[in-house]
């Protein structure tokens, strides 16, 4: 028997080996960069960013002031905007407490009543006082608050 035929490689055999090698080449090209896109997501940690709110003057002694500001949150790959509505009340000036304006009871917004002194929840009556703290209704719990920190006289709570 000829040895040189039983090592040549025939025609189909040759044809095979070049397209799963073409196959491969694609799979790599599409498949390695699709990888971070695909497990990307659910490997970032959350951040704990600082939210800017104003500045510290708008903040009146002993009288919750309102400060809204815009924050964008990521989802998986979804991007989303929101308004966020935070009271800050400070006693003397120094010190400063952020509070949501979500009822605690069903996420209802509060609302400051100065006439009143305390926070009022229009869906179910509930009332909070002027540090955040459960008067009556519904609500489960006080208000919840932020982590607060100044830098050059703007005031920032902690996302969380």
């Amino acid at each position: 028997m000829d040895e040189s035929k039983e090592e040549q490689v025939t025609r189909r055999e040759f044809m095979k080996a070049v397209i799963v090698t073409i196959g491969g080449v694609i799979t790599a090209a599409v498949g390695l960069p699709a990888i971070p896109y695909v497990i990307g997501p659910a490997l970032k940690k959350d951040s704990a960013d600082w939210i800017p709110l104003g500045t510290v003057s708008k903040v009146e002694l002993n009288d919750p002031t309102l400060f809204k500001a815009r924050i964008e949150t990521q989802t998986g790959w979804i991007n989303a905007e929101e308004e966020i509505s935070v009271y800050v009340l400070t006693p003397d000036g120094q010190d400063f407490i952020a509070m949501s304006n979500i009822c605690t009871h069903l996420g209802c917004r509060v609302r400051w009543i100065p006439e009143e002194d305390g926070f009022f929840c229009p869906c179910h009556n509930g009332v909070f006082a002027r540090d955040g703290s459960v008067v009556s209704g519904p609500p489960p719990k006080p208000l919840d608050r932020y982590e607060t920190k100044i830098e050059d006289g703007v005031l920032f709570i902690k996302r969380g």
